[in-house]
Parts: structure tokens; C-alpha cells; sequence
């Protein structure tokens, strides 16, 4: 079988790392896994972050031109299906329904959202398109339970929606972390959501004892002196690791004794895959997008706000046996739903559920 793929937020393939690429990486390796080939039909994005009418009118142009190159393409490397990850109101997918359809083959969506209240505004035509394609879509795949609520309340006739867990880009875990480090906490540092949660961070270390704990931070952005500030007043007790490759924030993990971060607004959560699949215990609030990724536990709720967590904090420094059996739980927890088996068995459900058997 042999598949078309199109992330129109960012390519696979992207110079920059971002976790839409990152993501979109995976997913072809999944399908890859699964015994299927994967094209990637197309690098054209149609992201327009601001909402300009002018901006949006240039991406359709393109768009068109490019349904045309790929309906000739498509016809000499017979593909089975189509499949675009990551549609939605300011990135909509404004080729594969039309492709797909001039070629006579499934169309399949994974992660869109639905966004009605945006089909007024500066993003109404982009709004409408990406509800049209997601439309078009005979299987979408939804990695948030609260996205699967949205999708099947505007779900067309005989439209399949089948929960696609977020997992990992592996097959295995090897080894796991014996939690006997510092705390760790991972994430760029931007304003918003990011900013939100190292305040929470430093809400809750300044709730600890001045002693007995160390706390290292792995990332870097524009928020970067903010951050710093907020640190500032635990001295050398905070570490900055500023923004690791693979191989750096891996040793990270592995010298951990815990993982912190509150995870305001988390989309998918997928450092919490990645800390829990070293064997680290997680410290974080109990947030929506939260409960998709974590291992069973008790974790404070938002109205206990820096307490909480201050409070799970000190329950882990002060005991490493229970750090290492719930991060051996967590890490269990990840090898059982998280990872490329796993995705790629529901892929290929759903690839089944479109015509599309292997």
C-alpha cells in the first residue's frame, strides 16, 4: 500500500524543530511500521497565524496550483490513499480532498479540530475550508478525547472517528531511570502557556525547604530572561540547560529523580510520554489534555494551585523508593499504550475501516 502524506501546519521535513514536525515525523513512522509506504505528497503551508484576508487569498492561489501538479503526480505513483495530519482553522488542508477525489481514492485526516464559532472573522474562508475537508474525510483520527467530542458532534454521514492515542516514536523502552537526581522540568520558554507554567514552578519551589532539592531546566525561547527572573531567588538550586538535541535532553532524563512541569493548556502533552518512558515520576496538575498521557496517580487539581504541587513535591524528595516505583508504573504505562506498535496497529484499523487493508 502506499499512501500520500501532508502536514499543511509543517512539513516533516522542516529546518526548524517544532513539535507539529516532530509529530508529523512520527506518524510516518507508524504507518511505516504498520507495512505501508509513505509518500509526502507536499511541503506547501498554509498557515496564516494572523489572520490576514491578503495572506490567506495568496495561500488558495498556491493551493490550486498545487492540486494540479499533485493530481498528475498522483496518477503515476498510484497511490492507495491520502492522509493529512494537522488540519484545521488557521492551517486548513486546501489540497488533499480535491486530489483524492480527482484520484479516486480514501481520504483520511488525523488531529483536526472543529471550529464553528471561527467561521465569522478574519479567519472565516480558512475556517471553512478546513470544516469542508474534514468533511471530505471518510476516517478521522483525534489524539484528544476533547477533540473527539467536537468531531463526532459535526461528524458527516458515515464518517468513522477512531481515538489514536499519542505515543512515542519508538518501538521499546530499554532501560529506566533508578530517580535518584534533581528535578526536572522541560519546555520552551514563551509567553503564554509556557510562561504560565514556570510561574507555577516557581510558585511551588518557593513553598519547599531552601535545601535538599536542585531543579534543572532544559529549554530556551523569547521568554528565556523571564524565566530567568522568576528563578533568581533559589540561586544556585536551579540549573539551566538551556535547548537540548535528543542525546542531551536523553542524559537529562536518565540523571533525573523526578519530572515537574504543571502543563497549563497542554495540548498533547508529549514530554510527559517521554519523562515517564525513562521511568521518572510526574509532577503536574490534573488538566484535560493531561489525562491522555499520564499514568494513573493522584495529581493536585488547578484550585490547589502551587500547594499541590508543592505538597507531591515533597512527598517525592522525601523518598526515593516511591519515586522509583511510580516512575517504573509510569514507564509500564507508556510501553503498554504509547508507543509505535500500538499506533500502528490503530492506524492500520482505521486504513481497514477506509478500504484500505493491507
Amino acid at each position: 500500500m502506499r499512501l500520500a502524506f501532508y502536514a499543511p501546519m509543517k512539513p516533516p521535513d522542516h529546518p526548524v524543530p517544532s513539535g507539529d514536525r516532530s509529530i508529523a515525523q512520527s506518524l510516518i513512522a507508524a504507518l511505516e511500521y504498520a507495512g505501508v509506504s509513505v509518500d509526502l505528497a507536499s511541503r506547501l503551508q498554509t498557515r496564516d497565524g494572523r489572520g490576514q484576508d491578503v495572506r490567506q487569498r495568496e495561500i488558495m492561489e498556491a493551493a490550486k496550483t498545487e492540486v494540479h501538479r499533485l493530481i498528475a503526480e498522483g496518477r503515476g505513483r498510484a497511490w492507495d490513499g491520502w492522509v493529512t495530519y494537522h488540519n484545521y482553522y488557521k492551517a486548513p488542508d486546501l489540497i488533499g480532498p480535491q486530489v483524492a477525489a480527482a484520484l479516486n481514492i480514501p481520504y483520511l485526516q488525523i488531529e483536526s479540530t472543529r471550529a464553528k464559532k471561527r467561521l465569522t472573522g478574519p479567519w472565516a474562508e480558512f475556517a471553512r475550508s478546513a470544516e469542508k475537508a474534514t468533511d471530505a474525510a471518510s476516517v478521522v483520527f483525534y489524539f484528544s478525547k476533547r477533540d473527539g467530542e467536537t468531531l463526532k458532534r459535526d461528524m458527516v454521514l458515515d464518517q468513522q472517528l477512531i481515538h489514536l492515542r499519542p505515543f512515542l516514536n519508538r518501538a521499546e523502552i530499554a532501560y529506566g531511570s533508578v530517580c535518584n537526581g534533581p528535578i526536572l522540568s522541560v519546555g520552551m520558554m514563551r509567553h503564554g502557556d509556557k510562561l504560565a507554567s514556570y510561574e507555577i514552578i516557581a510558585q511551588s519551589l518557593a513553598l519547599l525547604p531552601q535545601d535538599g532539592w536542585q531543579l534543572e531546566i532544559a529549554g530556551d525561547g523569547p521568554a528565556r530572561s523571564e524565566v530567568e527572573a522568576l528563578m533568581q531567588p533559589f540561586g544556585a538550586n536551579v540549573r539551566f540547560l538551556g535547548q537540548l538535541e535528543d542525546d542531551g535532553i536523553n542524559l537529562a532524563y536518565d540523571r533525573a529523580g523526578l519530572f515537574f512541569w504543571p502543563g497549563v493548556n497542554e495540548a498533547l502533552g508529549m514530554v510527559y510520554l517521554e519523562a515517564q518512558a525513562a521511568g521518572l515520576p510526574v509532577v503536574a496538575q490534573d488538566r484535560p489534555g493531561m489525562q491522555e498521557v499520564l499514568a494513573p496517580n493522584t495529581y493536585p487539581s488547578v484550585d490547589e494551585g502551587a500547594q499541590g504541587l508543592a505538597k507531591m513535591l515533597e512527598l517525592y524528595l522525601q523518598d526515593q523508593t516511591l519515586r522509583h516505583a511510580k516512575g517504573a508504573a509510569a514507564q509500564s504505562f507508556v510501553a503498554d499504550h504509547h508507543l509505535l506498535p500500538q499506533a500502528a496497529r490503530t492506524l492500520r484499523e482505521g486504513l481497514a475501516k477506509a478500504g484500505l487493508s493491507l
